[in-house]
């Protein structure tokens, strides 16, 4: 972790989404436990969701798209969040493919211009019924692509 958090452009891709610290967030020593960032990102995720419609209630035939498990979840911290409030969450799409899909995000500030963690993290489509990898929906794909990278 550096002392300083990176400070990013104007958002090209993606989408930043609001999320909030509380002060039950914070270990023992007032910063952002670690193993927050991952649940705050998630939260992102859930909102960004169901803004486009995927929900998931506990259903997992009914949970289509939302029937789904992570494969790989990578953070770097950049610098430490040492307060509650409002932050972001910056949403992107690394790839989408058939069965699987790579995100990106960003922890950052409210504003998405100064980055505290980063990462990436891999996602399979299951079927609901084998547990095995499964397409995705044209719906979910026509909604992810908006997330793609442009470089991607």
């Amino acid at each position: 972790m550096t002392a300083e958090a990176t400070l990013a452009p104007a958002l090209s891709h993606g989408r930043l989404i609001p999320v909030t610290v509380h002060f039950d967030d914070l270990d023992a020593l007032g910063l952002l436990h670690n193993a927050r960032y991952p649940l705050l990102v998630e939260r992102a995720w859930t909102e960004l969701w169901h803004g486009n419609g995927v929900r998931f209630e506990g259903d997992w035939t009914a949970a289509g798209d939302a029937c789904n498990a992570v494969r790989e979840l990578r953070v770097t911290y950049d610098a430490p969040v040492t307060r509650p409030g409002t932050y972001g969450v910056h949403l992107w799409l690394d790839r989408l493919g058939t069965t699987g899909l790579t995100y990106g995000f960003r922890f950052c500030s409210a504003d998405g211009t100064v980055t505290y963690a980063r990462g990436t993290r891999v996602l399979v489509r299951l079927d609901a019924t084998t547990l095995r990898p499964a397409p995705w929906s044209e719906a979910f794909r026509d909604a992810a692509r908006e997330l793609l990278r442009p470089d991607a």
